[in-house]
């Protein structure tokens, strides 16, 4: 039998220097990371102050030999992407310029258990040491990572927390009317001592215009064309306007001084992510918040509009109605109904010996032939354009219903000022009054027994339109101040005395401002539907030339 073996075990120490990549004798090559979440002076004072220790601090001791101090100023520690000098740090690590990081503490350096975790592991995978001086933690040791963990996840919970802090605070001011929200955009500036908004007059005429180009019927790509075309220039300077930043600015409710706070809300303090509001959070709307660029008549007129125009379904999704996507270039194409089959028309020309003739034709006749259209024809544009002319005309010749709705619709399409818009809204309402005047009168005859009732609702009738009368007036007067408003009354006045008041030519942005649609009878008639509810019956003339 073999003699018994002896085993004999010889415990050999850890050198913590062979734990990182540095060769024997060579200096370590030693960075620093720093980071303050906010620009307060308090926490600039501590961010110079890392910097400084830091950069004494490794230049002195003679193992060492200094790289950099990685700082990232004012920036959250919950999101890595928005931390530039973190990642210039990360790259330079990857290239081999570094052996070991120095930074104050687990949240210093990440305040996402995620990002912390990772970045520690992807940094001792190339053995590069992080040095935790306020927990005493070196990363290439082997039971740092637990307590990394522990520290990552106490940080990002205090991020939380001070998150779900802020946010109550938020909303309370919010609901109580305190809250500033961003006002520095194209229009208004916010004051940084007295935090008062104010108007900033020449974009403030830009923005008008771009409202009223929009009710104009211009579509995004041709107010950008406009723009550009006049060397306006965006809120950050450029020369080139987005059609996209252009519906932004339509859709912003602030141009009517009013607003809308937590259209938007983010879904963590982690990854930042911003969603649509669609209700999962309270919004609140402050009314009268700060001084208007335009009325609020003009606002949600262009509300009304985009929403109109947005409804406009394309040709591939339903080829019976020959409905298209909205276009700005010519008022007919969003007014001329067909009244057989429901249809728009389609501008189209056709050559001639003495050249091109243009004419209009039902969508649907074009594309599906009579199968769904058997008798609409083509309308030559140049006699379409002249019988329109000549039914508004004749309306304003005989004073007939609509004449006061349809001055001011001329005025307004004229000068283009907000208050000819208000005086156009003013109208309406005044003439549904008197509307609503004359039928109460025809019930209280009929039903005697309850005249008293309908007496009560004809001075409340009376009553509005006193109210109503007492604004025109002060539109009226206001209007006068407006040398380009005052000049274009006084013209359209002294031409509506006129014993032949004629229209003179056809204008898309005039049209589109009077008119609400066009159909087109199977006879050819024209029924012209005026904004206001009124109608025109218009005979057009045959043209047997039109296809």
């Amino acid at each position: 039998m073999d003699n018994e073996r002896k085993k004999i075990i010889t415990k050999i120490p850890a050198d913590e220097s062979k734990t990182s990549r540095v060769a024997y004798g060579k200096k370590i090559k030693v960075a620093a990371y720093c980071r303050v979440s906010t620009d307060s002076e308090d926490q600039m004072n501590s961010y110079r102050a890392q910097m400084e220790y830091y950069t004494k601090h490794i230049s002195e001791n003679p193992d060492w030999e200094f790289v950099d101090v990685y700082a990232d100023e004012g920036i959250t520690g919950t999101l890595v992407k928005k931390r530039e000098n973190f990642l210039r740090m990360i790259r330079d690590c990857e290239k081999g310029k570094i052996d070991m990081i120095l930074t104050k503490s687990v949240s210093r350096f990440a305040r996402n258990i995620v990002d912390s975790l990772s970045f520690v592991r992807k940094l001792k995978a190339m053995g590069i040491a992080i040095y935790f001086e306020e927990q005493n933690i070196n990363s290439l040791k082997e039971d740092s990572e637990t307590y990394i963990g522990i520290y990552s996840v106490m940080a990002q919970s205090e991020s939380e927390n001070i998150s779900a802090n802020v946010k109550w605070g938020i909303s309370k001011r919010m609901e109580n009317g305190t809250y500033c929200c961003n006002m520095n955009m194209f229009g208004y500036r916010r004051d940084k001592v007295t935090k008062e908004v104010y108007i900033v007059e020449e974009e403030a005429k830009v923005v008008r215009s771009i409202f009223q180009m929009f009710l104009d019927g211009k579509s995004a790509g041709q107010i950008k064309a406009e723009l550009e075309k006049n060397g306006v220039k965006t809120y950050r300077g450029k020369t080139e306007w987005q059609p996209k930043l252009i519906t932004t600015m339509l859709q912003n409710e602030k141009y009517c001084g009013d607003v809308m706070h937590q259209k938007t809300y983010c879904v963590d303090c982690i990854s930042k992510r911003k969603k649509i509001n669609n209700g999962k959070k309270t919004k609140y709307l402050v009314i009268d918040d700060h001084p208007q660029i335009i009325s609020r008549s003009v606002y949600y007129a262009a509300q009304s509009e985009m929403a109109r125009r947005n409804a406009q379904r394309s040709k591939s999704e339903d080829s019976i109605s020959g409905r298209g996507r909205y276009s700005g270039k010519h008022a007919l194409s969003e007014l001329l109904v067909c009244a057989e089959c429901g249809s728009h028309y389609r501008r189209k020309y056709h050559k001639k010996k003495d050249g091109a003739h243009y004419y209009w034709r039902c969508i649907s006749r074009l594309e599906n032939g009579d199968k769904y259209c058997s008798n609409s024809k083509g309308l030559e544009e140049e006699l379409l354009k002249k019988t329109i002319c000549e039914a508004l005309s004749s309306v304003l010749a005989k004073r007939e219903n609509g004449y006061e709705v349809l001055k001011s619709r001329m005025i307004y399409a004229a000068a283009g000022d907000e208050h000819s818009n208000e005086l156009y809204v003013i109208e309406m309402a005044i003439s549904d009054a008197m509307g609503r005047i004359d039928e109460l009168s025809e019930l209280a005859v009929k039903f005697k027994s309850n005249r008293e009732k309908y007496d009560a609702a004809i001075g409340e009738c009376n009553e509005q339109l006193r109210v109503l009368r007492e604004k025109k007036e002060n539109i009226l007067e206001q209007l006068n101040h407006n040398e380009k408003a005052r000049k274009e009354m006084e013209r359209i006045e002294k031409h509506l005395t006129e014993d032949m008041v004629v229209i003179p030519e056809f204008n898309d942005g005039f049209i589109r401002r009077m008119v609400t649609s066009i159909r087109v009878t199977q006879d050819n008639n024209l029924q012209i539907c005026i904004k206001g509810g009124y109608e025109i019956m218009a005979s057009f003339p045959c043209d047997k030339n039109a296809a």
